[in-house]
């Protein structure tokens, strides 16, 4: 999937993976996420950086996208408050990085892991 935009200079072709590549390394970043995980129920627990795009899907509305995020989250927190933090944070790197409208971003929770 490629979502095309219009600049003065001219089109900007941004790919699926560029987008989960950003919405990946802003969950990621985020205290209390171990990792990604792969949106398939049977997929990978944990996902390297290299991989962020099997735990990040992009659907393309009439106007807007939305973005689902799966993530492992670390043992012993708030887990309502760190997927909040997750989605608002993925929300405002995505918005910022590529002005782009995304409707929603939801955050689903895969996985609680203990953090060594």
């Amino acid at each position: 999937m490629v979502i095309d935009k219009s600049a003065p200079y001219g089109a900007i072709n941004i790919s699926k993976e560029a987008i989960a590549s950003v919405a990946g390394e802003a969950a990621s970043s985020c205290y209390g996420i171990v990792s990604l995980a792969s949106s398939s129920l049977f997929g990978e627990k944990s996902l390297s950086p290299e991989d962020y795009a099997k735990g990040v899907v992009i659907r393309k509305r009439k106007d807007d996208y939305e973005v689902d995020v799966y993530v492992v989250a670390a043992y012993g927190v708030k887990v309502t408050e760190v997927l909040t933090e997750v989605q608002k944070n993925v929300a405002y790197v995505l918005k910022k990085t590529f002005n782009l409208p995304f409707r929603a971003v939801n955050v689903y929770l895969r996985n609680v892991e203990e953090t060594k």
